[in-house]
């Protein structure tokens, strides 16, 4: 659905401040943008996830960690972000790198202690930086006391912690269900003769939220993160937390010969079940119970605006929530401006939010660039991903202009990859260490491939006019706009290469292809920001990978 609304010009004049003024530069915007709004903190916020294996490390074992990551918080403060979202630090076999959790109350020593979490959280509070912490909620580690305990009989206080199934007559699973991760969803348990259901690796059996006192459980333990200060909640495959208690057959898509047998299988009945909706309300209350708390949902579904507006229409329901919707897939100028336009029209009291990259998925560059110009089309996704109506999360290293790494079959440590190699390498591309110098570590748990180096911080530190200093200018700026932050957004049908849309009095173009695209202007155009446009009399040039707000 597209608008078209023409908007009174604003005249504003930009001038890139220096590299020794962008810190104070991004706190005198910081108190404008407190003065000038009257709404929730995450809206309109800027996210920076942290990877704290990959983020710094100061132990030299190689792998991050959390001393590491508060070091660094004045770095994440000076690129003008609001808030940090840390992927997990709990207790770990770390078969998949956190997302099995043993201990939901606890942090694995190989990041630190709980007394270096509170550093943290107290240091970024000092910064300015709200901190939101992944909860994984759909399964535990096998490793776990509820598991353990679980899968010793059918009589014990745990008994029901899980997802249990009888077997089929013939002694196959209870249905066709398959595991994200490759291989079927169940496995047996001799000493149950019954199977549990696993919707990833065998050793992250699911959670049953079925049962009330596995969702008191997990309210608690988030009682426990709330009360130690953390301002919220990233809600890991927040649709997977419950099933069909039939455990009917899924049905398959039709379309056989995908890389992943998962993936040829509509998830009727495994996952997005309408019976989550009452634990997702019980959640809220409970987020509720504590000031200026939210929580925003990872909806991994096939219907990202229906469910991310499912999921977080009314004060029952998740404060946000974002979807693979522009993780995955192109980023086509027509399919940007229907996804954003569809999420306002179906759900209007949902708050949406949006990502190109995560730890996840393959860097945006590597799967967008094309022919366009490096540099230019890092800009270019970076300012639109940061002035579509939403929340915005930006990926460690996103704004460095890092590209996906290529480790060898024998560095790869993600059990997907290994699963699927060599079609599907895994997820091990995007998580490699941030390169802070010019110089690899002796010792990293994945290899910082060779062309990410001369990308390194200290380098880009140095330069005015690299994209790493360019990304502090631009979200300063940004701060001065209320428009950019909560505005209304309509889209303008201007031409088939651009995205282009109105907030406020702020009219925005982005040439997102890889040619040059050149549209009538008849109005005076008043240059606000600009990535690499023109203008002439009547007229706004585009490069590939440009952008002008006007």
């Amino acid at each position: 659905m597209f608008f078209f609304e023409k908007k009174n010009q604003k005249t504003f004049v930009f001038l890139a401040p220096s590299v020794a003024l962008l810190r104070s530069s991004a706190t005198a915007a910081t108190a404008i943008y407190s003065a000038m709004t009257q709404h929730p903190w995450w809206q309109g916020a800027i996210f920076y996830q942290i990877y704290p294996r990959s983020f710094a490390d100061t132990n030299g074992d190689g792998i991050g960690d959390l001393p590491g990551i508060t070091s660094h918080l004045p770095y994440v403060a000076s690129l003008g972000v609001d808030a940090i979202w840390l992927s997990p630090i709990f207790t770990s076999p770390m078969r998949d790198y956190g997302y099995d959790v043993a201990n939901y109350r606890d942090i694995d020593p190989i990041f630190g202690t709980l007394a270096d979490f509170d550093t943290l959280v107290e240091t970024a509070h000092r910064l300015r930086l709200k901190i939101i912490i992944d909860q994984v909620y759909s399964h535990t580690s096998s490793d776990h006391p509820w598991f353990t305990a679980s899968r010793e009989s059918r009589a014990n206080p745990h008994a029901d912690y899980y997802v249990w199934a009888d077997p089929k007559p013939d002694g196959t699973p209870p249905n066709n269900w398959l595991a994200v991760f490759g291989g079927g969803a169940w496995t047996w348990e001799p000493r149950r003769r019954q199977y549990y259901l696993h919707n990833f690796l065998v050793s992250q059996p699911d959670l049953n939220l079925h049962n009330p006192a596995v969702q008191d459980e997990l309210l608690d333990i988030a009682r426990f993160w709330l009360n130690r200060g953390v301002d919220g909640f990233r809600l890991d495959v927040a649709n997977f937390y419950t099933h069909d208690l039939l455990l009917r057959d899924n049905p398959p898509t039709g379309h056989p010969g995908a890389i992943k047998p998962y993936d040829m299988q509509q998830h009727l009945y495994d996952r997005s079940r309408p019976e989550t909706l009452p634990f997702i309300a019980r959640l809220r209350a409970t987020l509720d119970e504590y000031p200026n708390r939210m929580a925003v949902a990872e909806l991994s579904t096939t219907q990202p605006i229906a469910r991310m507006a499912e999921y977080t229409s009314g004060p029952d329901r998740l404060h946000t929530a974002y979807s693979f919707v522009f993780l995955t897939g192109d980023l086509m100028p027509a399919r940007v401006a229907r996804t954003v336009a569809s999420l306002r029209v179906e759900a209007p009291l949902a708050w949406p939010s949006w990502a190109f990259e995560n730890h996840d998925v393959p860097r945006s560059l590597t799967r967008w660039l094309g022919t366009r110009p490096r540099e230019k089309f890092a800009r270019t996704m970076i300012a639109l991903l940061t002035t579509l109506r939403g929340t915005a999360f930006l990926y460690q290293g996103q704004e460095l202009g890092l590209t996906q790494a290529d480790p060898p079959y024998d560095a790869i440590r993600d059990p997907e990859g290994l699963e699927f190699w060599p079609v599907y390498k895994g997820r091990d591309g995007s998580r490699t260490p941030i390169p802070w110098t010019a110089h690899p570590p002796t010792t990293s748990w994945l290899p910082i491939p060779p062309e990410h180096l001369p990308l390194n911080v200290a380098t880009q530190e140095a330069d005015p006019a690299s994209l790493l200093n360019w990304v502090r200018a631009f979200l300063t700026w940004r701060r001065t706009h209320p428009a950019l932050i909560t505005g209304e957004i309509r889209f303008l049908d201007l031409a088939p290469e651009l995205v282009a849309f109105t907030r406020g009095d702020l009219t925005l173009i982005f040439n997102l292809s890889e040619t040059a695209t050149t549209i009538a202007w008849p109005t005076p155009a008043t240059v606000a920001y600009n990535l690499g446009a023109s203008t002439t009399a009547g007229h706004l040039h585009f490069p590939p990978a440009t952008a002008i707000i006007l």
